[in-house]
């Protein structure tokens, strides 16, 4: 019975009444035992009646099993798994143990999304998780994942967790805590239960403290016993022990069978009891007494506390000798035989830690890291072999860092690094230490321990060199620090044998980061020649030659590599990866004038580096979004996102120097050139090689011209002069073209311009500047008709490429040409759209179909819908077929 909880009654109907609406809607229920949370998911299950209700809970011993949960709350579904696109069903197969496919971490959670979807389709569903605090982590990371990108759809999902307990991490998903019940709640909860004598009701509503389990339990007390002054909890675990107790023998063995199999599974439990000489008939007089029901072939406790209660009033010997059994009758099920064994061990056990080693492999290969941890973790702990437990520590230590938990990660990889001599290993433990750093420290502490953890393997694991070579020059690129670029370029120069373009490209990179532009251009080109035949795989190496592209000024074909890559990171739902690759595609896409396409990429890799942890990558990021925010004239957005960059104390060189950036053209396009020129003095200072500093040089040069300074603004033009020449970079030349029209006198700039603007190739949006700055150059030496054709042709250019934020400075010079600003708004309107809206519409225009966009962009199809409904009147269209015609 419930009583009372009107204010948790009402939020509970809302939220039923929105996915009956089709409002996808979630919530958390937090509280301590016995407080109500079961009752509350009882009653939401009554007012949901006709939906589709899917209902589990989370069993303690089942936490460790990587989506033991979704496979409680899905695998009778897995007649629709068909319908999902295929990457993701063959991932939810693999998370249900349904196939020996590959898994991947967040590509289960969009599964979830498009299977809750699909179901949806049916009608409303509503999904109630008790006791989601031993719901295994995978699972409900799956189940986050899901519900955090469902709003179109009619689903509802309430989790109710225990305080105090394995916490449960659910930002961005509306929580309830539930206290006590205040005493006249209390007395009439009493009241319907039983009917006491009134100094027992005094004493029944003191002791319980306003718990409502607490309440029924006590009441069902003799009344003559005296209580204990416990806890609530105390008081309701002693009260359930001695009911356990008051069992005979036989039963209280076999309950210890079922409270010990985390699926208390009929079968399993009376096969493991039959080893034991037990019977089912021996678990009748539990069933009797309430506190197991027998059904739909499960042995279920009628709470939790009593499940405990049976497992650890056992003495040590009868739960090791439970567990044998258990483990001898699940020989079927390598999973949950290998825990049984390993709750079994009271000391080192070989054969133990080796089904828990294959145990660790088969959830990482399922896309579980933090079931693998544990996994690992107790297997290290099992193992007698100094050398086997520094190796599966050190496997722990990587599933760890898979998982997001760096802290748990860089104490591993410690403890397993110390264990062992042998270099292969040691290197893995350092890689990942390097990797820790990079988030949690900074770039510069990252390469330092990746160059240290490289040097012993360069002759034994070549390919493995390679890999943390790239991870600790990049690093080294990140920090900006002369002395760790020199050690990378040492290390690269040392290995001998045959010389891949990558490594020769390896090499150049090194060289590049020095200022040697020249020397990076060859090798660099010759990789993404081999990338473009198809002899350049991997997702970092694909990054790597497709960064090196743009910062040696091959920004087409860079950009066609990464845009590849990136489609079929998508395509194979390689979510892991996308916020690390959509990095190098957005510099490939600034620097060629698509902003739009940019803004939605790095939006959504924003969001999914949120998901895994990437605090570091989440800065990168952020320092990219701010920079378009800064072009789109988004002063608010620019600003709050420049400042979380520079606020953060990992000194990210590169970040902060974009971040930096995007401040400096506020300031230039707001009519504040000496601010811009100030900025862009630190930025331009970076050394010669790395991108942003490069590329900052045309901004420089035209705030200090106008801020009458031309020998500071001649300061770094050589850099850029230099860049241009040795890349042979048409939007290079294009660029110094237009810094030597900006410092020319007389009628040589004019002819700097027109040189500039001839220049086949060029980025739209530097067009589009220069076209501003040869009409501010024309306006004052009087030419008004001239300077009237270039302005309006540099307002036409920013419309295109989404730069609203130069507007306003073309406005300005036609309001100083004394007529007004002509009205030339975006033709189609994709300005107006949010980054998701217009991934969504570029893919419609395309012609895709909603479950494809859906699958593309991790979203359900019912929010591509949506997506579309609210696109439409920006775009000034009614239909999908109106779309193919837009500028996107």
């Amino acid at each position: 019975m419930l009583v009372g909880r009107f204010a948790e009654r009402s939020r509970l109907q809302r939220l039923i009444a929105d996915a009956k609406d089709g409002r996808s809607r979630s919530l958390v229920l937090r509280g301590e035992a016995g407080i109500g949370k079961t009752a509350l998911l009882d009653y939401t299950a009554g007012i949901a009646e006709g939906l589709r209700v899917l209902r589990v809970a989370g069993i303690e011993s089942e936490a460790e099993i990587p989506y033991a949960g979704l496979h409680l709350l899905f695998s009778r579904f897995a007649g629709r798994f068909d319908a999902l696109p295929k990457p993701q069903a063959d991932a939810l197969r693999a998370a249900l143990g349904a196939s020996s496919a590959a898994g991947e971490r967040l590509l289960i959670g969009a599964a979830v999304l498009s299977l809750l979807s699909d179901l949806a389709q049916d009608g409303p569903v509503v999904c109630l998780v008790d006791d989601a605090h031993w719901f295994d982590q995978s699972s409900i990371d799956a189940l986050l994942f899901a519900v955090r990108r469902l709003h179109a759809d009619p689903v509802a999902m309430i989790f109710a967790v225990r305080d105090h307990d394995r916490p449960v991490p659910a930002a961005g998903v509306d929580s309830l805590a539930l206290g006590r019940l205040d005493r006249t709640a209390a007395e009439r909860l009493l009241a319907s239960v039983r009917t006491l004598p009134g100094d027992v009701v005094q004493r029944v509503l003191d002791e319980s403290g306003g718990n409502p389990l607490a309440i029924v339990e006590l009441s069902a007390a003799d009344a003559s016993t005296p209580m204990v002054p416990l806890p609530a909890r105390g008081r309701l675990e002693e009260h359930f022990r001695g009911l356990v107790r008051a069992l005979p023998d036989r039963t209280r063995q076999a309950l210890l069978i079922a409270a010990a199999d985390e699926r208390s599974r009929v079968h399993s439990v009376t096969d493991a009891a039959a080893r034991l000489g037990l019977a089912a008939a021996d678990l009748e007089p539990a069933e009797r007494s309430t506190l197991v029901r027998v059904t739909a072939g499960t042995v279920q406790f009628r709470h939790p506390l009593i499940r405990a209660a049976a497992y650890q009033d056992a003495s040590l010997a009868q739960r090791i000798t439970a567990h044998r059994a258990l483990a001898a009758a699940l020989s079927g099920d390598p999973d949950r035989r290998a825990w049984h064994l390993a709750a079994a061990a009271t000391g080192t056990d070989d054969a133990a830690a080796a089904e828990l080693e294959q145990a660790a492999h088969r959830a990482t290969a399922r896309g579980g890291p933090a079931g693998a941890v544990r996994a690992w973790e107790r297997a290290a702990q099992l193992s007698g072999d100094p050398a086997d437990r520094a190796r599966r520590l050190i496997g722990a230590a990587r599933a760890a860092y898979d998982a997001g938990r760096l802290d748990r990660a860089a104490e591993l990889a410690s403890s397993g690094a110390a264990l062992t001599g042998r270099p292969v290993e040691r290197a893995a433990a350092g890689l990942v230490l390097a990797q820790v750093a990079y988030e949690r420290d900074s770039p510069a502490e990252a390469s330092a321990r990746a160059l240290d953890a490289v040097a012993p393997i360069l002759t034994i694991d070549p390919d493995g060199a390679v890999g943390m070579l790239i991870e600790a020059t990049w690093c080294a690129r990140d920090a900006a620090d002369p002395g760790l670029l020199a050690r990378c370029a040492g290390l690269v120069r040392s290995m001998t044998g045959d010389r891949s373009p990558l490594l020769d490209a390896l090499a150049g990179f090194t060289d590049l980061l020095r200022g040697d532009t020249g020397a990076a251009v060859t090798p660099v080109r010759a990789l993404l020649q081999a990338a473009a035949d198809g002899r350049v795989n991997g997702s970092v190496e694909q990054m790597l030659t497709g960064f090196l592209g743009v910062l040696t000024g091959a920004d087409a074909a860079a950009a066609a590599l990464l845009d590849r890559h990136v489609a079929a990171l998508r395509g194979q739902g390689a979510l892991g990866w996308l916020p690390y690759a959509v990095e190098p595609l957005a510099f490939a896409q600034l620097v060629t004038g698509r902003f739009r396409e940019a803004q939605a990429g790095v939006a959504q890799g924003l969001a999914l580096a949120g998901e895994l942890g990437l605090g570091m990558q989440a800065v990168v990021l952020t320092s990219i979004s701010a920079w378009l925010a800064a072009v789109r004239g988004d002063d608010d957005t620019c600003r709050e996102q420049a400042r979380l960059v520079l606020a953060d104390t990992r000194q990210h060189r590169m970040a902060t120097a974009q971040a930096t950036w995007a401040l400096a053209l506020l300031d230039l396009t707001a009519g504040d050139p000496a601010a811009a020129a100030d900025r862009l003095e630190a930025v331009c200072q970076g050394p010669p090689g790395r991108d942003v500093p490069v590329r900052a040089v045309a901004d420089h040069v035209e705030a200090a011209v106008q801020t009458g300074d031309d020998d500071r603004a001649r300061r770094y033009l050589p850099t850029l002069t230099a860049w241009a020449e040795h890349t042979g970079s048409a939007p290079a030349r294009a660029l110094r073209l237009r810094c030597e029209a900006l410092l020319a006198r007389g009628p040589d700039a004019a002819a700097c311009f027109e040189k500039a603007l001839a220049v086949d190739g060029r980025s739209p949006y530097d067009q589009a500047r220069t076209h501003l700055a040869y009409g501010q150059w024309l306006r004052r030496h009087r030419r008004p008709t001239s300077a009237r054709a270039q302005l309006k042709l540099a307002l036409e250019a920013f419309d295109t490429t989404g730069a609203q934020g130069w507007r306003q400075r073309v406005r300005a010079e036609f309001t100083a040409l004394g007529d007004p600003p002509p009205d030339t708004p975006a033709s189609d309107g994709a300005g107006l759209l949010t980054p998701q809206e217009l991934e969504v519409v570029r893919r419609a225009a395309a012609g895709l179909s909603n479950r494809e966009i859906a699958a593309e962009l991790f979203l359900s199809p019912r929010t591509v819908g949506y997506h579309l409904y609210k696109a439409y009147p920006k775009l000034g269209v009614a239909r999908r077929s109106q779309l193919g015609r837009l500028d996107l």
